[in-house]
């Protein structure tokens, strides 16, 4: 059923047109993923979603009572408030009911008159009744599990959101929308300013979400997990295709390729008339000549031909140069460990990278993968161990923040500095391979984005033609296609490449080893990053087994020997009312205690723990209402 209906829209601002007669329908319980370049009209598209910009022509229709949340890449939060505070807004109603349940309770506990008794009770017996169907008991574990989730540590929530870094707000908006469960999701970008661990749970959480949802987002793994449609914003245009994000590219790719070969050969044919037409026109063949002149001009003006080549949208190719012969171990590590005073990062890592390899880092946040690279390259003294590269070695290396261009230069000077020699046609040519094109090569560096900044500083990297390539998160800042452009120039990379990295896709792409580095441990597997996860799942499933297994053989309990008891009355029914108040306090505080496991960072990074602890919460949650309900009626008799 559709959610959202977009038909014949038409959008401008001023002179400019962002969206053209774009008809596209967004189903209920499908999520798509919108793809295209910045500018596109990606955004513009979400706000016309919304109703936060209307159409010029066509309509945008939304089911009846149908609930929208829209996730900003400008966080929309609250600066006077804690995290927790600002977070927990999404239970405004909730928090509302749970204070009338406390001044309900305290009227009670005051109460004088006795005929005011049974009207007290009445009122909290019903409020409690909504409280609990609307997840009154469960609101504070899911804000806990979805901070933990997406980065946040206990002792963050009570930090005033005016001092959280930019991500940090970005986070807490993701947090306050997921938890506000609105029906249809509209995500700007959700895994920025995440790290790897925090995606991958975003992923498992959005795949359970059972509305509709629209994901823009440049990690193209996400897209691949989650989407059952990608719809691109092209030329002013949207085209749906089904399936993932590489089922998208590789028909993208098809087409591509299908419209340059009927260019090619649409213009040959032209070619041929319009030379025929030339040669006969004063000729004795000119009524023939004539004829085909009126056919062409007819044909040309009703658009039977692909006049506009598909080429100038294909990928850029790279060419690295070819790196220098290597043989044996390019580099050693022995017993490696990092802290800085009591932190420490990692202890006793020992690896090599033999030459040809592509070994990637990664982990979350904070475990010290950069700091990792910095020893390599002789910027940081490492607490203990050592390594050593291979003599006479060219290291190329492209640091997470670069050093800052001239910002007067223009691209075309920036290529030029780094090989003189280089003619200014062949310059442009290089330039082009990076997506700069035409006039672009005659921008000063102080105009361009943070992601086409990466692109020269990469581009210039690639230059010195290095025998290895030391690369740090390469691909933050870039959009999809220069991800693509970056990825296919590594893979005809003949050198070794060492790579930090939290973009999933692009670990697919080119490790073949990947070591993996968390706090106090770390690991290296022979695969890339969808082995890693492999061999985790398997190792998960292992122990799931023995835990079953150990289970089984327990010996038996005297309680375990007992045949089953028929369904008879409920074991609250001979209890007192005293004795089951007793039995409530003792529910809610299993519960607290369950709930405080939440924020433990072994409990939120492990999405299997989490699904445990969350089954034994609710276990408990449907115990307490048994025994609440139990002594709402007891108490009612007395």
């Amino acid at each position: 059923m559709a959610a959202v209906t977009i038909k014949g829209v038409h959008k401008q601002f001023g002179a400019q047109i962002v969206l053209e007669d774009v008809t596209l329908e967004l189903n209920a319980g499908e999520t798509v993923g919108l793809v295209g370049a910045n500018g596109a009209g990606k955004t513009t598209l979400f706000r016309l979603i919304t109703g936060e910009l209307s159409v010029d022509l066509g309509a945008v229709t939304r089911s009846k009572n149908l609930r929208i949340g829209m996730l900003n890449q400008e966080p929309d939060v609250c600066l006077d408030r804690t995290l927790h505070d600002d977070v927990a807004s999404a239970f405004d109603e909730l928090l509302q009911m749970e204070r009338r349940l406390h001044t309900l309770s305290d009227q009670m506990a005051a109460c004088g008159p006795p005929d005011e008794m049974p009207e007290l009770m009445a009122s909290y017996d019903k409020l409690n009744t909504r409280f609990i169907a609307a997840g009154g008991h469960t609101f504070q574990t899911r804000l806990n599990e979805i901070l933990g989730g997406l980065g946040f540590k206990p002792e963050d929530y009570e930090r005033p959101v005016a001092v959280l870094s930019g991500g940090q707000r970005c986070r807490a908006a993701l947090a306050k929308l997921l938890l506000e469960e609105p029906e249809f999701l509209l995500l700007d970008e959700p895994t920025n300013h995440l790290d790897i661990d925090a995606v991958r749970w975003l992923e498992k959480f959005l795949a359970q979400h059972r509305g509709g949802a629209v994901v823009v987002s440049h990690d193209r793994y996400l897209l691949d997990r989650l989407c059952d449609r990608v719809a691109e914003v092209e030329h002013q245009r949207v085209t749906s295709y089904p399936g993932n994000y590489t089922n998208f590219a590789n028909t993208k790719e098809i087409r591509l390729l299908t419209e340059q070969r009927r260019f090619e050969q649409d213009a040959d044919f032209i070619k041929k008339e319009r030379a025929f037409i030339a040669k006969h026109l004063a000729g004795q063949r000119t009524k023939e000549a004539q004829g085909r002149r009126k056919r062409l001009e007819r044909r040309l003006a009703a658009g039977e031909f692909t006049t506009d080549t598909a080429q100038k949208h294909r990928r850029a190719v790279i060419n690295f140069g070819e790196a220098a012969a290597q043989v044996g171990a390019v580099l050693r590590c022995d017993d490696l460990c990092m802290a800085y005073g009591e932190n420490r990062l990692f202890a006793d890592m020992t690896f090599q990278i033999p030459a040809g390899q592509r070994l990637a880092i990664t982990g979350p946040n904070g475990t010290g993968k950069t700091t990792l690279l910095k020893i390599l390259l002789g910027e940081v003294e490492p607490t203990a161990g050592s390594y050593e590269f291979f003599p006479g070695l060219k290291v190329g290396y492209y640091a997470q923040e670069g050093v800052q261009l001239d910002p007067e230069g223009t691209i075309l000077n920036e290529i030029r500095k780094v090989r003189t020699e280089m003619s200014e046609l062949d310059a442009r040519s290089y330039a082009a391979r990076y997506r700069f094109t035409g006039d672009d090569v005659f921008k000063t560096l102080g105009m361009l984005s943070g992601g086409e900044q990466s692109r020269v500083r990469l581009a210039t990297l690639i230059l010195t033609q290095p025998d290895v390539l030391i690369l740090d998160e390469p691909t933050n800042h870039l959009d999809i296609p220069s991800r693509e452009v970056l990825e296919e120039a590594l893979s005809e990379f003949g050198g070794t490449i060492v790579v930090v990295s939290h973009d999933r896709y692009f670990l697919d792409r080119i490790a073949d080893r990947l070591l993996v580095i968390r706090r106090d441990k770390h690991a290296v597997y022979d695969g890339n990053y969808t082995y890693y996860i492999e061999q985790i799942e398997q190792q998960r499933s292992k122990a799931s087994a023995r835990a079953a297994a150990d289970r089984k053989r327990k010996p038996p309990t005297e309680k375990d020997d007992e045949p089953p008891k028929k369904k008879g009355p409920s074991p609250y029914d001979s209890m007192s009312v005293d004795q089951l108040e007793v039995l409530v306090i003792e529910h809610e505080t299993k519960l607290a205690v369950l709930q405080e496991r939440f924020g433990a960072p072994e409990t939120y990074k492990d999405p299997d723990l989490l699904a445990e602890l969350r089954e034994e919460i609710e276990a408990v949650e449907r115990e307490l209402e048994e025994v609440d309900e139990a002594w709402q009626e007891r108490a009612d008799t007395q």
